[in-house]
Protein backbone atom coordinates (compact mmCIF):
# COMPACT_ATOMS: atom_id res chain seq x y z
CA UNK A 1 0.00 0.00 0.00
CA UNK A 2 1.15 3.58 -0.68
CA UNK A 3 2.31 5.92 2.07
CA UNK A 4 -0.94 7.88 1.80
CA UNK A 5 -2.95 4.68 1.97
CA UNK A 6 -0.98 3.64 5.06
CA UNK A 7 -1.63 6.90 6.87
CA UNK A 8 -5.17 7.71 5.80
CA UNK A 9 -8.36 6.10 4.59
CA UNK A 10 -8.03 4.68 1.05
CA UNK A 11 -10.12 7.42 -0.60
CA UNK A 12 -8.89 11.01 -0.57
CA UNK A 13 -11.48 12.23 -3.07
CA UNK A 14 -12.82 14.76 -0.56
CA UNK A 15 -9.39 16.32 -0.03
CA UNK A 16 -10.59 19.39 -1.86
CA UNK A 17 -12.24 22.75 -1.33
CA UNK A 18 -16.00 22.85 -1.76
CA UNK A 19 -15.80 25.28 -4.65
CA UNK A 20 -13.91 22.70 -6.72
CA UNK A 21 -16.94 20.43 -6.39
CA UNK A 22 -19.48 23.18 -7.06
CA UNK A 23 -17.60 24.13 -10.23
CA UNK A 24 -17.36 20.46 -11.22
CA UNK A 25 -21.11 20.18 -10.74
CA UNK A 26 -21.61 23.24 -12.92
CA UNK A 27 -19.40 21.78 -15.68
CA UNK A 28 -21.37 18.52 -15.50
CA UNK A 29 -24.75 20.29 -15.43
CA UNK A 30 -23.91 22.32 -18.54
CA UNK A 31 -22.36 19.43 -20.44
CA UNK A 32 -18.80 20.77 -20.24
CA UNK A 33 -17.37 18.10 -17.95
CA UNK A 34 -15.43 16.37 -20.76
CA UNK A 35 -14.21 19.55 -22.46
CA UNK A 36 -10.42 19.40 -22.62
CA UNK A 37 -8.55 21.96 -20.54
CA UNK A 38 -5.01 22.85 -19.49
CA UNK A 39 -4.05 24.03 -16.00
CA UNK A 40 -0.60 25.03 -14.73
CA UNK A 41 0.60 24.91 -11.11
CA UNK A 42 3.27 27.53 -10.37
CA UNK A 43 4.36 30.11 -7.80
CA UNK A 44 5.04 33.82 -8.23
CA UNK A 45 7.81 34.58 -5.74
CA UNK A 46 10.60 32.61 -4.08
CA UNK A 47 10.12 31.96 -0.36
CA UNK A 48 12.50 33.33 2.33
CA UNK A 49 13.89 35.99 -0.03
CA UNK A 50 15.69 33.10 -1.70
CA UNK A 51 17.20 33.10 -5.18
CA UNK A 52 15.93 29.59 -5.89
CA UNK A 53 13.19 27.11 -4.94
CA UNK A 54 13.34 23.31 -4.78
CA UNK A 55 10.55 21.36 -6.50
CA UNK A 56 9.21 18.68 -4.15
CA UNK A 57 6.10 16.60 -3.59
CA UNK A 58 5.72 14.90 -6.98
CA UNK A 59 5.94 11.40 -5.48
CA UNK A 60 3.08 12.21 -3.11
CA UNK A 61 1.10 13.66 -6.03
CA UNK A 62 1.55 10.38 -7.91
CA UNK A 63 0.25 8.38 -4.93
CA UNK A 64 -2.72 10.71 -4.58
CA UNK A 65 -3.64 10.52 -8.28
CA UNK A 66 -3.27 6.75 -8.48
CA UNK A 67 -5.70 6.33 -5.58
CA UNK A 68 -8.14 9.07 -6.58
CA UNK A 69 -11.79 8.04 -6.36
CA UNK A 70 -15.00 8.76 -4.48
CA UNK A 71 -16.12 5.88 -2.29
CA UNK A 72 -19.67 5.29 -0.99
CA UNK A 73 -18.98 7.14 2.29
CA UNK A 74 -17.72 10.17 0.33
CA UNK A 75 -20.81 10.19 -1.86
CA UNK A 76 -23.14 9.78 1.11
CA UNK A 77 -21.55 12.80 2.74
CA UNK A 78 -21.90 14.88 -0.43
CA UNK A 79 -25.53 13.78 -0.76
CA UNK A 80 -26.20 15.27 2.67
CA UNK A 81 -24.91 18.74 1.84
CA UNK A 82 -27.59 21.43 1.50
CA UNK A 83 -27.83 24.80 -0.20
CA UNK A 84 -29.29 27.94 1.33
CA UNK A 85 -32.78 26.71 0.37
CA UNK A 86 -32.21 23.52 2.38
CA UNK A 87 -32.34 21.48 -0.82
CA UNK A 88 -29.53 19.05 -1.76
CA UNK A 89 -26.48 20.82 -3.12
CA UNK A 90 -25.78 18.05 -5.64
CA UNK A 91 -28.27 15.89 -7.51
CA UNK A 92 -27.91 12.08 -7.41
CA UNK A 93 -26.92 11.75 -11.09
CA UNK A 94 -23.88 13.94 -10.50
CA UNK A 95 -22.84 11.83 -7.53
CA UNK A 96 -23.22 8.74 -9.73
CA UNK A 97 -20.88 10.42 -12.21
CA UNK A 98 -18.30 10.95 -9.44
CA UNK A 99 -18.66 7.31 -8.37
CA UNK A 100 -17.77 6.13 -11.89
CA UNK A 101 -15.02 8.70 -12.47
CA UNK A 102 -11.47 7.48 -13.05
CA UNK A 103 -8.52 9.73 -13.78
CA UNK A 104 -8.22 10.47 -17.49
CA UNK A 105 -5.76 13.38 -17.43
CA UNK A 106 -2.28 13.83 -18.82
CA UNK A 107 0.03 15.16 -16.12
CA UNK A 108 3.50 16.55 -16.71
CA UNK A 109 5.70 17.44 -13.76
CA UNK A 110 9.13 18.75 -12.81
CA UNK A 111 11.14 15.96 -11.12
CA UNK A 112 11.64 16.36 -7.40
CA UNK A 113 14.93 17.97 -6.53
CA UNK A 114 14.90 20.28 -9.56
CA UNK A 115 15.74 23.93 -8.94
CA UNK A 116 12.82 26.05 -10.15
CA UNK A 117 11.87 29.71 -10.43
CA UNK A 118 8.78 31.94 -10.34
CA UNK A 119 6.13 31.50 -13.07
CA UNK A 120 7.56 28.14 -14.18
CA UNK A 121 4.94 25.36 -14.17
CA UNK A 122 5.80 22.66 -11.66
CA UNK A 123 2.82 20.66 -12.92
CA UNK A 124 0.81 20.81 -16.15
CA UNK A 125 -2.55 19.04 -16.09
CA UNK A 126 -4.37 18.39 -19.37
CA UNK A 127 -7.67 16.56 -19.54
CA UNK A 128 -11.41 16.68 -18.90
CA UNK A 129 -12.32 20.04 -17.39
CA UNK A 130 -14.24 18.53 -14.47
CA UNK A 131 -11.35 16.27 -13.46
CA UNK A 132 -8.59 18.83 -13.92
CA UNK A 133 -10.55 21.31 -11.80
CA UNK A 134 -11.11 18.81 -8.99
CA UNK A 135 -7.36 18.21 -8.64
CA UNK A 136 -6.49 21.81 -7.83
CA UNK A 137 -6.65 21.96 -4.03
CA UNK A 138 -4.90 18.67 -3.30
CA UNK A 139 -2.10 19.31 -5.80
CA UNK A 140 -1.46 22.75 -4.36
CA UNK A 141 -1.51 21.40 -0.81
CA UNK A 142 1.09 18.76 -1.62
CA UNK A 143 3.44 20.75 -3.87
CA UNK A 144 3.30 24.04 -1.96
CA UNK A 145 4.25 22.62 1.43
CA UNK A 146 6.89 20.12 0.39
CA UNK A 147 8.58 22.59 -1.98
CA UNK A 148 8.58 25.20 0.78
CA UNK A 149 10.26 22.93 3.34
CA UNK A 150 12.68 21.41 0.82
CA UNK A 151 13.80 24.93 -0.09
CA UNK A 152 14.31 25.88 3.55
CA UNK A 153 16.24 22.67 4.12
CA UNK A 154 18.49 23.30 1.13
CA UNK A 155 19.31 26.77 2.42
CA UNK A 156 20.11 25.49 5.91
CA UNK A 157 22.30 22.73 4.46
CA UNK A 158 24.13 25.26 2.28
CA UNK A 159 24.79 27.37 5.38
CA UNK A 160 26.21 24.34 7.20
CA UNK A 161 28.86 24.03 4.49
CA UNK A 162 29.07 20.26 4.35
CA UNK A 163 28.50 19.60 8.06
CA UNK A 164 25.49 17.33 8.70
CA UNK A 165 22.12 18.89 9.45
CA UNK A 166 19.59 16.85 11.43
CA UNK A 167 15.88 17.69 11.29
CA UNK A 168 14.55 17.82 14.86
CA UNK A 169 11.15 19.41 14.26
CA UNK A 170 8.48 16.80 14.99
CA UNK A 171 7.23 18.36 18.23
CA UNK A 172 6.85 21.81 16.65
CA UNK A 173 5.34 20.72 13.32
CA UNK A 174 1.79 21.62 12.27
CA UNK A 175 0.16 18.31 13.00
CA UNK A 176 0.94 14.72 12.10
CA UNK A 177 0.92 15.12 8.34
CA UNK A 178 2.82 18.40 8.60
CA UNK A 179 5.56 16.56 10.47
CA UNK A 180 5.75 13.61 8.07
CA UNK A 181 5.60 15.58 4.84
CA UNK A 182 8.11 18.07 6.20
CA UNK A 183 10.53 15.36 7.35
CA UNK A 184 10.42 13.89 3.85
CA UNK A 185 10.94 17.29 2.22
CA UNK A 186 13.73 18.22 4.63
CA UNK A 187 15.62 15.03 3.78
CA UNK A 188 15.13 15.68 0.07
CA UNK A 189 16.50 19.17 0.69
CA UNK A 190 19.73 17.76 2.09
CA UNK A 191 19.24 17.01 5.79
CA UNK A 192 21.24 13.98 6.90
CA UNK A 193 18.57 12.51 9.17
CA UNK A 194 15.46 13.12 11.27
CA UNK A 195 14.31 12.57 14.83
CA UNK A 196 10.90 11.49 13.46
CA UNK A 197 10.83 7.69 13.71
CA UNK A 198 7.60 7.26 11.72
CA UNK A 199 9.11 9.30 8.88
CA UNK A 200 12.15 7.08 9.11
CA UNK A 201 10.04 3.97 8.66
CA UNK A 202 7.80 5.36 5.90
CA UNK A 203 10.46 7.08 3.82
CA UNK A 204 13.69 5.30 4.69
CA UNK A 205 15.25 8.38 6.29
CA UNK A 206 18.06 7.80 8.83
CA UNK A 207 16.84 8.50 12.38
CA UNK A 208 18.94 10.20 15.03
CA UNK A 209 18.57 11.14 18.71
CA UNK A 210 19.74 10.26 22.22
CA UNK A 211 18.28 11.87 25.35
CA UNK A 212 16.65 15.07 26.59
CA UNK A 213 17.00 17.30 29.65
CA UNK A 214 14.32 15.25 31.41
CA UNK A 215 16.66 12.23 31.45
CA UNK A 216 19.31 14.22 33.32
CA UNK A 217 16.76 15.71 35.69
CA UNK A 218 15.46 12.25 36.69
CA UNK A 219 18.75 11.49 38.49
CA UNK A 220 20.37 12.96 41.56
CA UNK A 221 23.20 14.43 39.54
CA UNK A 222 24.35 14.82 35.95
CA UNK A 223 27.24 12.38 36.27
CA UNK A 224 24.92 9.60 37.35
CA UNK A 225 22.54 10.43 34.49
CA UNK A 226 25.30 10.19 31.87
CA UNK A 227 26.74 7.01 33.38
CA UNK A 228 23.34 5.31 33.45
CA UNK A 229 22.60 6.29 29.87
CA UNK A 230 25.99 5.01 28.73
CA UNK A 231 25.34 1.70 30.44
CA UNK A 232 21.92 1.44 28.80
CA UNK A 233 22.94 2.56 25.29
CA UNK A 234 26.73 2.54 24.92
CA UNK A 235 26.48 2.75 21.12
CA UNK A 236 24.33 5.91 21.06
CA UNK A 237 25.93 8.40 23.43
CA UNK A 238 25.66 12.06 22.51
CA UNK A 239 25.37 13.67 25.93
CA UNK A 240 23.18 16.77 26.33
CA UNK A 241 25.44 18.94 28.48
CA UNK A 242 23.51 22.15 29.19
CA UNK A 243 20.86 21.02 31.70
CA UNK A 244 22.70 22.82 34.52
CA UNK A 245 26.12 24.22 33.61
CA UNK A 246 27.35 23.55 30.09
CA UNK A 247 31.09 23.31 30.72
CA UNK A 248 30.55 21.18 33.81
CA UNK A 249 28.39 19.01 31.57
CA UNK A 250 31.28 18.66 29.12
CA UNK A 251 33.57 17.64 31.99
CA UNK A 252 31.07 15.01 33.08
CA UNK A 253 30.73 13.74 29.50
CA UNK A 254 34.51 13.40 29.30
CA UNK A 255 34.60 11.44 32.55
CA UNK A 256 31.92 9.04 31.33
CA UNK A 257 33.60 8.88 27.93
CA UNK A 258 36.77 7.58 29.61
CA UNK A 259 34.76 4.97 31.48
CA UNK A 260 33.15 3.90 28.21
CA UNK A 261 36.55 3.50 26.56
CA UNK A 262 37.71 1.21 29.29
CA UNK A 263 34.70 -0.96 28.48
CA UNK A 264 35.37 -0.91 24.72
CA UNK A 265 32.89 1.77 23.69
CA UNK A 266 33.27 5.29 22.34
CA UNK A 267 31.35 8.45 23.13
CA UNK A 268 29.91 10.00 19.96
CA UNK A 269 29.89 13.57 21.26
CA UNK A 270 28.03 16.25 23.18
CA UNK A 271 25.04 18.46 22.37
CA UNK A 272 24.62 22.09 23.39
CA UNK A 273 21.07 23.44 23.29
CA UNK A 274 21.37 26.91 24.83
CA UNK A 275 23.70 29.79 25.59
CA UNK A 276 26.47 31.33 23.50
CA UNK A 277 26.88 28.51 21.02
CA UNK A 278 29.99 29.99 19.40
CA UNK A 279 31.95 30.42 22.65
CA UNK A 280 30.63 27.26 24.31
CA UNK A 281 31.40 25.11 21.28
CA UNK A 282 34.96 26.40 21.16
CA UNK A 283 35.46 25.75 24.87
CA UNK A 284 33.93 22.30 24.54
CA UNK A 285 36.13 21.52 21.56
CA UNK A 286 39.24 22.56 23.47
CA UNK A 287 38.26 20.44 26.48
CA UNK A 288 37.43 17.37 24.39
CA UNK A 289 40.64 17.61 22.38
CA UNK A 290 42.78 18.04 25.48
CA UNK A 291 41.06 15.04 27.08
CA UNK A 292 41.84 12.83 24.09
CA UNK A 293 38.47 12.96 22.31
CA UNK A 294 39.31 14.75 19.04
CA UNK A 295 36.69 12.71 17.15
CA UNK A 296 33.87 13.51 19.56
CA UNK A 297 31.31 15.63 17.71
CA UNK A 298 29.77 18.84 19.02
CA UNK A 299 26.09 18.98 18.10
CA UNK A 300 24.30 22.33 18.37
CA UNK A 301 20.58 23.05 18.49
CA UNK A 302 18.39 25.93 19.75
CA UNK A 303 16.24 27.80 17.18
CA UNK A 304 18.75 27.50 14.36
CA UNK A 305 18.25 28.53 10.75
CA UNK A 306 20.48 29.39 7.79
CA UNK A 307 21.17 32.91 9.05
CA UNK A 308 22.13 31.88 12.60
CA UNK A 309 24.28 29.02 11.30
CA UNK A 310 26.08 31.44 8.96
CA UNK A 311 26.66 33.83 11.85
CA UNK A 312 28.00 31.08 14.11
CA UNK A 313 30.38 29.88 11.44
CA UNK A 314 31.55 33.46 10.86
CA UNK A 315 32.30 33.60 14.61
CA UNK A 316 34.47 30.49 14.34
CA UNK A 317 32.14 28.10 16.12
CA UNK A 318 33.50 24.54 16.19
CA UNK A 319 30.18 22.78 15.66
CA UNK A 320 30.21 19.53 13.73
CA UNK A 321 26.48 18.68 13.50
CA UNK A 322 23.51 21.06 13.39
CA UNK A 323 20.14 20.06 14.88
CA UNK A 324 17.49 22.26 13.29
CA UNK A 325 13.88 22.04 14.41
CA UNK A 326 11.21 24.72 14.59
CA UNK A 327 12.53 27.10 11.97
CA UNK A 328 12.95 24.32 9.44
CA UNK A 329 9.91 22.11 10.00
CA UNK A 330 7.50 25.08 10.10
CA UNK A 331 9.28 27.20 7.47
CA UNK A 332 9.23 29.71 10.32
CA UNK A 333 9.92 32.94 8.45
CA UNK A 334 7.48 32.22 5.60
CA UNK A 335 4.76 29.68 6.33
CA UNK A 336 3.41 29.29 2.77
CA UNK A 337 4.86 29.13 -0.73
CA UNK A 338 1.83 30.73 -2.40
CA UNK A 339 1.63 28.45 -5.41
CA UNK A 340 -1.43 28.81 -7.67
CA UNK A 341 -3.26 26.65 -10.21
CA UNK A 342 -4.48 28.56 -13.25
CA UNK A 343 -6.49 27.66 -16.35
CA UNK A 344 -4.42 28.32 -19.49
CA UNK A 345 -6.41 26.82 -22.38
CA UNK A 346 -9.65 25.03 -23.29
CA UNK A 347 -10.45 23.10 -26.48
CA UNK A 348 -13.46 24.35 -28.45
CA UNK A 349 -16.04 22.35 -30.37
CA UNK A 350 -13.85 22.30 -33.47
CA UNK A 351 -10.95 20.79 -31.56
CA UNK A 352 -8.89 23.99 -31.49
CA UNK A 353 -7.21 25.27 -28.35
CA UNK A 354 -8.56 28.58 -27.07
CA UNK A 355 -5.98 30.25 -24.86
CA UNK A 356 -7.00 31.89 -21.58
CA UNK A 357 -5.35 34.57 -19.48
CA UNK A 358 -6.22 35.78 -15.98
CA UNK A 359 -5.80 39.55 -15.60
CA UNK A 360 -4.92 41.63 -12.55
CA UNK A 361 -3.98 45.16 -11.61
CA UNK A 362 -0.69 43.60 -10.47
CA UNK A 363 1.53 42.50 -13.37
CA UNK A 364 2.95 39.62 -11.32
CA UNK A 365 -0.55 38.09 -11.04
CA UNK A 366 -1.31 38.04 -14.78
CA UNK A 367 -1.20 34.39 -15.84
CA UNK A 368 0.54 32.90 -18.86
CA UNK A 369 -1.64 31.30 -21.56
CA UNK A 370 -0.99 28.21 -23.63
CA UNK A 371 0.34 24.69 -23.17
CA UNK A 372 3.58 25.54 -21.45
CA UNK A 373 6.97 23.88 -21.20
CA UNK A 374 10.14 25.20 -19.54
CA UNK A 375 13.49 24.90 -21.30
CA UNK A 376 16.69 25.41 -19.31
CA UNK A 377 19.69 26.51 -21.33
CA UNK A 378 23.31 25.79 -20.51
CA UNK A 379 26.73 27.17 -21.29
CA UNK A 380 29.19 24.44 -20.47
CA UNK A 381 28.06 23.05 -17.13
CA UNK A 382 26.30 26.22 -16.00
CA UNK A 383 22.61 27.06 -16.34
CA UNK A 384 22.24 30.46 -18.05
CA UNK A 385 18.49 30.98 -18.35
CA UNK A 386 15.03 29.38 -18.39
CA UNK A 387 12.49 30.03 -21.14
CA UNK A 388 8.76 29.34 -20.94
CA UNK A 389 7.36 28.42 -24.34
CA UNK A 390 4.16 26.99 -25.80
CA UNK A 391 4.47 23.40 -26.98
CA UNK A 392 2.14 24.26 -29.86
CA UNK A 393 4.86 26.63 -31.10
CA UNK A 394 8.23 24.86 -30.67
CA UNK A 395 11.43 26.90 -30.46
CA UNK A 396 13.47 26.96 -33.67
CA UNK A 397 16.76 28.78 -34.10
CA UNK A 398 17.60 31.76 -31.91
CA UNK A 399 15.37 32.23 -28.86
CA UNK A 400 14.53 35.64 -27.44
CA UNK A 401 13.37 35.49 -23.83
CA UNK A 402 11.27 38.35 -22.44
CA UNK A 403 10.94 39.27 -18.78
CA UNK A 404 7.20 38.83 -18.01
CA UNK A 405 7.31 41.80 -15.63
CA UNK A 406 9.26 44.11 -17.98
CA UNK A 407 8.87 43.38 -21.70
CA UNK A 408 11.76 45.72 -22.52
CA UNK A 409 14.14 43.43 -20.60
CA UNK A 410 15.22 40.70 -23.03
CA UNK A 411 17.94 38.11 -23.52
CA UNK A 412 18.82 36.24 -26.70
CA UNK A 413 19.78 32.58 -26.59
CA UNK A 414 21.68 31.65 -29.79
CA UNK A 415 20.57 28.71 -31.90
CA UNK A 416 22.42 25.53 -30.99
CA UNK A 417 22.65 26.36 -27.29
CA UNK A 418 22.15 23.20 -25.27
CA UNK A 419 18.77 23.06 -23.57
CA UNK A 420 16.75 20.66 -21.43
CA UNK A 421 12.97 20.65 -20.98
CA UNK A 422 11.99 20.45 -17.32
CA UNK A 423 8.43 19.08 -17.47
CA UNK A 424 8.35 15.32 -18.05
CA UNK A 425 5.34 13.01 -18.67
CA UNK A 426 3.99 11.53 -15.45
CA UNK A 427 0.47 10.34 -16.42
CA UNK A 428 -0.94 9.71 -19.89
CA UNK A 429 -4.75 9.51 -19.95
CA UNK A 430 -4.74 8.64 -16.30
CA UNK A 431 -2.09 5.90 -16.47
CA UNK A 432 1.30 6.47 -14.88
CA UNK A 433 4.15 6.48 -17.41
CA UNK A 434 6.84 7.84 -15.07
CA UNK A 435 9.31 5.83 -13.03
CA UNK A 436 9.31 7.45 -9.63
CA UNK A 437 12.88 8.04 -8.45
CA UNK A 438 13.70 6.97 -4.93
CA UNK A 439 13.94 9.67 -2.29
CA UNK A 440 17.71 9.15 -2.32
CA UNK A 441 17.80 9.72 -6.08
CA UNK A 442 15.78 12.93 -5.79
CA UNK A 443 18.05 14.08 -2.98
CA UNK A 444 21.06 13.43 -5.20
CA UNK A 445 19.44 15.31 -8.09
CA UNK A 446 19.13 18.41 -5.94
CA UNK A 447 22.83 18.37 -5.14
CA UNK A 448 23.60 18.10 -8.85
CA UNK A 449 21.16 20.91 -9.62
CA UNK A 450 22.71 23.28 -7.08
CA UNK A 451 26.05 22.92 -8.87
CA UNK A 452 24.50 24.31 -12.07
CA UNK A 453 23.87 27.77 -10.66
CA UNK A 454 26.12 30.71 -9.93
CA UNK A 455 26.95 31.21 -6.25
CA UNK A 456 25.05 34.50 -6.29
CA UNK A 457 21.77 32.65 -6.92
CA UNK A 458 22.35 30.70 -3.69
CA UNK A 459 23.22 33.79 -1.64
CA UNK A 460 20.95 34.28 1.38
CA UNK A 461 20.76 38.09 1.26
CA UNK A 462 19.94 39.93 -1.98
CA UNK A 463 20.54 36.90 -4.20
CA UNK A 464 21.32 37.20 -7.88
CA UNK A 465 18.19 37.07 -10.05
CA UNK A 466 18.51 34.11 -12.40
CA UNK A 467 17.12 34.92 -15.88
CA UNK A 468 13.64 33.49 -16.53
CA UNK A 469 11.44 34.73 -19.33
CA UNK A 470 8.76 34.03 -21.89
CA UNK A 471 9.68 33.04 -25.44
CA UNK A 472 9.01 36.09 -27.64
CA UNK A 473 6.12 34.52 -29.55
CA UNK A 474 4.44 33.49 -26.29
CA UNK A 475 4.86 37.00 -24.92
CA UNK A 476 3.26 38.47 -28.08
CA UNK A 477 0.29 36.09 -27.93
CA UNK A 478 -0.15 36.89 -24.25
CA UNK A 479 -0.13 40.63 -24.98
CA UNK A 480 -2.83 40.22 -27.65
CA UNK A 481 -5.02 38.28 -25.23
CA UNK A 482 -4.58 40.96 -22.56
CA UNK A 483 -5.46 43.76 -24.97
CA UNK A 484 -8.51 41.85 -26.16
CA UNK A 485 -9.69 41.20 -22.62
CA UNK A 486 -9.31 44.91 -21.84
CA UNK A 487 -11.28 46.01 -24.89
CA UNK A 488 -8.39 46.97 -27.15
CA UNK A 489 -8.67 44.16 -29.69
CA UNK A 490 -6.94 45.24 -32.94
Amino acid sequence: MSTLGTLYRPSLGLLTDLYELTMAYGYWKTGRNDQQAVFHLFFRQHPFGSGFTVAAGLATVVEYLEGLRFDPEDLAYLAGLRGNDEQPLFEPAFLDHLARMRLGCDVHGVPEGTIVFPHEPLLRVTGPLLQAQLLESALLNIINFQSLVATKSARVVLAAGGEPVLEFGLRRAQGIDGALAASRAAYLGGCAGTSNVLAGRLFGIPVRGTHAHSWVMCFDDELEAFRTYAQAMPNNCVFLVDTYDTLDGVRHAIEIGREMRRQGHEMIGVRIDSGDLAWLSNEARRMLDEAGFPKATIVASNELDEHIITSLKDQGATIGVWGVGTRLITAYDQPALGGVYKLAAVRDGQGDWQYKVKLSEQAIKVSNPGILQVRRYFQGSAAIGDVLFDQQFPIHGDCTMVDPLDITHRKMIPAGTRGEDLLVPVFCRGQRVYRLPSLEESRGLLQQQLELFHAGVKRFVNPHQYPVGLELGLQERKTKLILKARGFEP
